[in-house]
């Protein structure tokens, strides 16, 4: 086995925090400015360059206003809106992005099959509300849900049921166990990203699509991982499981030993030793664990390489061949 320029990034020191953004990002496109569409609601504003987008941002709505034909990016942000009645969407079925961060929706308040009716809908965003479960039936042509920051405390399969182009699920920020969500994601095998951080998991999920390309764990309590959990992710690179409870003792040898992998995360743990991972990998984050020697061995099977006794925070670069 050669390995050539073998990137290790081990960085074991406290106090260095991994900070990630898990709010949803506010890259809609546009921030509406100037006259507005004669086609619109009077209380937003219809961009006369960017007319079938309506932005009903920041008025303290309470319930959301006649939507006009032909508009096919909504916001409604940062309002007051608890409910949406079933024929609010009548007029704008080919609705594409539905945007309603911060606002106070819950579920029995959703009337029907609102959401399920917009045929074209691929985007829709309800981070910061009430919901305590994921909201359903949703169209075919969804690609992104975004549930982040509500109380949600289960996912029933049939919300996300024959959902074969949906790429992004955020459910970070809410109040879910492994036992809600276990298959809840069966058949959505074009899912690339799922973000489950900050929920209340002790135990790994089952049931993930293995089509997955960045899979977040963080800030759960999560103290061990299944033998060939991973077996059959072939395509994963990015996995995050900091700020749980992983010992040594439950992590299997070769779980990490992922060949795809490019990025793993396990710092804020409880492991003494390094496990095993794969010579493809390229950063691995390990501060603020119980970790005191590092063994070469332990990264990529080839050659003992031994690296202090305290902790430290060392880039290392490793180019060796066996």
């Amino acid at each position: 086995m050669t390995l050539n320029s073998l990137h290790i990034f081990l960085v074991l020191i406290s106090g260095i925090f991994c900070q990630y953004d898990y709010g949803p990002a506010d890259d809609y496109g546009y921030d509406p400015f100037g006259p507005s569409s004669a086609v619109c609601a009077p209380e937003c504003n219809c961009p006369l360059s960017y007319p079938t987008a309506m932005y009903c941002d920041n008025l303290k709505l309470k319930t959301i206003p006649i939507v006009p034909s032909g508009i096919k990016y909504l916001y409604l942000r940062n309002n007051m809106i608890e409910g949406i009645e079933e024929n609010t969407f009548d007029n704008v079925t080919d609705l594409q992005w539905l945007i309603l961060d911060h606002n106070h929706l819950e579920n029995s308040k959703i009337k029907g099959r609102v959401f399920s009716k917009l045929k074209h809908l691929k985007k829709l965003h309800i981070n910061y509300n009430n919901l305590t479960e994921a909201v359903g039936p949703l169209p075919k042509t969804l690609d992104d849900l975004q549930l982040s920051h509500n109380k949600i405390t289960k996912v029933n399969p049939s919300a996300l049921e024959g959902l074969a182009n949906l790429t992004v699920i955020h459910l970070q920020n809410n109040q879910l166990k492994a036992d809600s969500i276990s298959g809840a994601f069966k058949g959505l095998n074009s899912l690339l990203y799922l973000d489950l951080s900050f929920n209340r998991l002790t135990k790994l999920p089952t049931g993930l699509p293995h089509s997955l390309l960045m899979l977040y764990f963080d800030n759960n309590q999560i103290s061990n991982i299944p033998d060939e959990y991973f077996q059959g992710f072939k395509t994963l690179q990015y996995l995050r499981l900091s700020h749980n409870k992983l010992t040594d003792s439950g992590i299997p040898g070769n779980v990490f030993n992922i060949t795809s992998l490019v990025e793993l995360d396990l710092s804020f743990n409880q492991l003494k030793s390094i496990p095993t991972v794969s010579e493809n990998l390229e950063n691995f984050y390990l501060q603020v664990n119980k970790i005191n020697n590092i063994s070469y061995l332990n990264i990529v099977k080839t050659t003992e390489f031994l690296l202090g006794t305290d902790t430290f925070s060392e880039k290392i670069t490793v180019q060796s061949s066996h």
